[in-house]
């Protein structure tokens, strides 16, 4: 049964406590290096949508003190956290959380960042499809928090159902991206491909 989903604005989201577990994709170890060599993150980091720990471990790997959190029991990271129902940063082993990266279910990006940005104070990157950017209401949030969209190539990026397979393709065909928003400012987005492209 997909996740049915009730918004009762910043405070919280009441989630039904079923997670489809098709819906899970985890994060290609790739793809989150490429952005760790691009952007810097205030410590302690939160993955509140941890799963498996693919992003992380990649953290963990980078001398990140991280905190992992997830609705789900996968096996890692602190499972039945509902992020979505946090009204203040959890409480983790290395402290409260200062930033956010994390992977978040499509369905609920939106929800996802507007919670993300309402409890920590610092940097928030979250991988999404390029097509994120549009919608109404998610627009007009971007407009105001938005600072860089970072366009990850598939070849780093081939998100599928069981993990990343190295790149060997069989992935999704969406494009994705790191989607980054700093310390609430109002300014202008600027859109990168610091990754290269297709063919390089």
């Amino acid at each position: 049964m997909p996740l049915a989903v009730k918004y009762h604005g910043l405070s919280g989201i009441r989630i039904k406590a079923e997670a489809e577990k098709d819906d899970f994709y985890p994060t290609p170890p790739q793809a989150t290096r490429a952005l760790l060599e691009h952007e810097n993150f205030s410590g302690p980091v939160w993955e509140p949508a941890c799963g498996d720990g693919a992003i992380s471990k990649v953290l963990i790997d980078e001398d990140y003190d991280v905190i992992s959190t997830d609705l789900v029991d996968r096996g890692y990271g602190t499972p039945r956290i509902d992020f979505l129902m946090e009204t203040r940063p959890y409480q983790g082993h290395a402290g409260r959380p200062k930033s956010i990266v994390t992977n978040p279910p499509f369905k609920l990006a939106t929800h996802f960042l507007i919670k993300a940005r309402y409890l920590v104070p610092e940097k928030i990157a979250m991988l999404l499809p390029v097509k994120a950017l549009g919608g109404g209401n998610r627009g007009k949030f971007f407009a105001k928090h938005l600072s860089r969209v970072l366009v990850v190539p598939r070849r780093l990026c081939q998100i599928k159902r069981g993990g990343w397979d190295g790149g060997k393709g069989g992935g999704s065909m969406i494009d994705f991206a790191w989607f980054i928003l700093d310390p609430p400012t109002a300014g202008e987005c600027k859109v990168m491909w610091p990754f290269g492209t297709e063919d390089s």
